[in-house]
C-alpha cells in the first residue's frame, strides 16, 4: 500500500491529522561575547555545547564570560573542574559571583568529572553546568565513549541548564548542538620593542558549528 494511502487510512481511524510533533527550539541565552551572541544566537538549554581549542586559545575568556552573565541572572552554576585549573580570583576579576558558584573538583580524575556532571544536571536547580577537561590529557579525554556523551545530552534535554563542556580538542561530537572552536589569531604586548613586555589581549576566534552551519566571529581575551 502506499505510503499516502496508508497515512489516510490512519488519519481516518483516528479521527485527525496525522503528523510529527517537532522539537521546539531552545531557549538560548547570552554568552557575554556580542559577536559570538550574533552569530549563534547564543547558548541553548537544554542541550550540550561544547567548547574547545589548545590553550591561549581565549577558551578560558569564553568560559569566564558565560558564566559572568550567569551568575549576574542570578543563577546558580555548576563547575567540574577535572584538573584543578579554575583560578576563583581571575575568574572574580572577570566579573564571576564567586557565590553562586559550585566548585567541584574531581582530583585529577575524568571519569569522576563525569559521573558528577550527571548527578548534578540529575539533580536539577542549575542554570548552567560546566564539565571543564581543558587541561586533561587529549588520549585521556577521549577515551570519554560516545555514549556516555550521549547520556550526558539526554540527561540535560528538556531542562532549563545551559551544559557545557570545555577541552582541547572536541570530545561530544555529534552530542553536542553547538560546537565553539577557538584559536588565537594576534596577541597586543604593552612596553618598548626588544625589552621587557606584558602581555594586553589576544585576538581569538572562535568557529562556531550549529545546526550545519558556520560562523567565525572574533572576539578579544584580555590578559587579568
Amino acid at each position: 500500500m502506499p505510503a499516502a494511502a496508508l497515512k489516510t487510512q490512519f488519519e481516518s481511524l483516528l479521527g485527525g491529522h496525522l503528523g510529527w510533533q517537532s522539537r521546539p527550539a531552545p531557549e538560548c541565552v547570552p554568552s557575554g561575547v556580542p559577536a559570538l551572541d550574533a552569530a549563534t544566537g547564543g547558548l541553548p538549554r537544554g542541550c550540550l555545547t561544547e567548547i574547545f581549542g589548545p590553550p591561549s586559545s581565549g577558551r578560558t575568556s569564553l568560559l569566564l564570560s558565560i558564566l559572568a552573565q550567569a551568575t549576574h541572572r542570578q543563577e546558580v552554576c555548576a563547575l567540574i573542574d577535572a584538573e584543578d585549573a579554575f583560578d576563583p580570583a581571575s575568574a572574580h576579576a572577570a566579573g564571576v559571583r564567586l557565590d553562586r558558584i559550585l566548585w567541584v573538583r574531581s582530583a585529577n580524575n575524568a571519569e569522576h568529572a563525569l559521573k558528577a556532571a550527571d548527578l548534578l544536571i540529575h539533580g536539577g536547580g542549575f542554570g548552567l553546568v560546566v564539565l571543564d577537561l581543558g587541561d586533561t590529557q587529549p588520549a585521556t579525554a577521549r577515551r570519554i565513549s560516545l555514549t556516555s556523551w550521549f547520556r550526558l545530552r539526554r540527561a540535560v534535554e528538556s531542562t532549563p541548564t545551559v551544559l557545557i563542556s570545555v577541552a582541547c580538542q572536541s570530545n561530544a561530537k555529534t552530542c553536542a548542538t553547538l560546537q565553539l572552536e577557538c584559536a588565537r589569531e594576534r596577541a597586543a604586548w604593552s612596553g618598548a620593542l626588544h625589552s621587557s613586555r606584558l602581555l594586553r589581549a589576544i585576538a581569538a576566534r572562535a568557529t562556531s558549528t550549529q545546526r550545519s552551519k558556520t560562523c567565525s566571529p572574533v572576539f578579544t581575551a584580555t590578559a587579568l
